[in-house]
């Protein structure tokens, strides 16, 4: 039924509890959340033929940000509208970012030495995931020697440019790589996807994702206020993340750590705490913003970073279902995301040296907890919070004896 048919606020209404359900539940990381939605949504709910998911599923793998976050996103708005789009975001983001706030203010009083040996069981956890992202994403995303190339050259060019501003670099070249090298084998298209959104209304999303992007800094510089500052930081992080929620870890070092705002135990500890919790790995950026409130004295900082990381994303995703039909189907495009997303791979691969493994990783028990962890991740197949649990109970016994 199309969104527009029956009242709108009952329709965000069913949105709400339906995606709260899936924000308390949904464990697994970004592929185990479009299964989750699929079964829920498509399967037993039939909100959305198989056709339709599939073509949402496909634009926002296509377009950077949080990949199960704009879907949840883009289910809520074919099924209530606006409001049905922003009750579906809050109900599968608020019951992580809760959580993960909470963690943050306990991990503040961590002190004895339990405390300090599950905040480096957590590390360990950030080691093994992080490590389990890049095997999968290499599988999938460099399968042969030109993206594997464009892959080697992003690890060069963030390895000697140790900034955002190398990362921006590395994915702008990743991309002009793939329109020389990757035009092979096309996209698969599949079904039509119409939407209630005017392409007016796209383009003014897309006007202010791009407006945001340049006034933001500028505003933070002019005004000084920590948190336009802070908002500036966590939304050109989302703008960048191509190719799933882990690749946001070495954007958010660059801004958080490398700037002095938090140490890098702190930093992982918290990434590592994020594989506990259901719903989008986005969600880390409350544990962020909410350690750095806690140095500066402002409560809103958990706020400020988790609207600012998301933000992005979901005007991207709402700017562009009006024009995806005719896009999809360009060889040109397809062949510049499929480099871009090789370079997301090197990114990420050399995020998994520095800072994870190299902070980590500190004798040879922490290599094989982290070996454990990995091998139970990728190939017994573990749930990610039975990894989270066990390496810090580990850390914690070989801390004790």
């Amino acid at each position: 039924m199309d969104a527009r048919q029956g009242r709108p606020v009952a329709r965000a209404g069913e949105v709400f509890t339906t995606f709260l359900k899936l924000g308390l539940t949904s464990f697994g990381g970004p592929i185990a959340h479009l299964g989750y939605f699929r079964d829920e949504l498509v399967l037993r709910r039939r909100w959305i033929d198989e056709a339709r998911y599939a073509e949402i599923v496909a634009l926002c793998q296509f377009l950077p940000g949080p990949a199960s976050s704009q879907v949840g996103f883009c289910l809520g708005l074919l099924r209530g509208g606006p409001l049905g789009a922003l009750a579906a975001w809050t109900a599968f983001t608020l019951p992580s970012a809760i959580l993960l706030v909470l963690f943050a203010y306990g991990a503040a009083s961590a002190g004895g030495p339990v405390e300090t040996g599950i905040l480096h069981g957590l590390k360990l956890v950030a080691v093994a995931v992080v490590a389990q992202a890049v095997y999968g994403m290499a599988k999938t995303l460099t399968p042969d020697r030109q993206r594997a190339g464009i892959a080697l050259a992003a690890v060069l060019i963030v390895t000697f440019l140790a900034s955002a501003f190398g990362q921006v670099i590395a994915i702008a070249l990743g991309a002009a790589g793939g329109l020389l090298l990757c035009r092979q084998a096309g996209m698969a298209t599949v079904g039509h996807l119409s939407v209630p959104i005017s392409r007016r209304f796209g383009a003014g999303c897309l006007v202010v994702f791009f407006a945001l992007l340049i006034a933001a800094p500028l505003w933070a510089a002019v005004s000084g206020s920590a948190d336009v500052i802070l908002f500036d930081a966590f939304y050109r992080s989302g703008a960048l993340v191509f190719g799933g929620g882990h690749v946001v870890l070495p954007l958010l070092k660059a801004e958080i750590v490398d700037k002095g705002w938090l140490s890098n135990d702190v930093f992982l500890a918290g990434y590592g705490a994020a594989q506990a919790v259901p719903g989008p790995l986005f969600t880390f950026a409350a544990y962020l913003g909410a350690a750095i409130g806690q140095m500066t004295g402002d409560l809103a900082s958990a706020a400020v970073a988790v609207i600012a990381i998301f933000l992005p994303g979901l005007l991207l995703v709402t700017g562009a279902l009006p024009f995806w039909e005719s896009v999809r189907r360009r060889e040109d495009a397809q062949a510049a995301m499929r480099g871009a997303n090789a370079a997301v791979v090197g990114i990420l691969g050399a995020a998994l040296y520095n800072p994870v493994w190299t902070s980590a990783v500190l004798s040879p028990a922490d290599f094989a907890f982290v070996l454990a962890g990995f091998l139970g991740l990728t190939m017994w197949k573990l749930p990610p919070w039975v990894v989270v649990i066990a390496l810090p109970l580990a850390a914690l016994g070989i801390g004790f004896l």
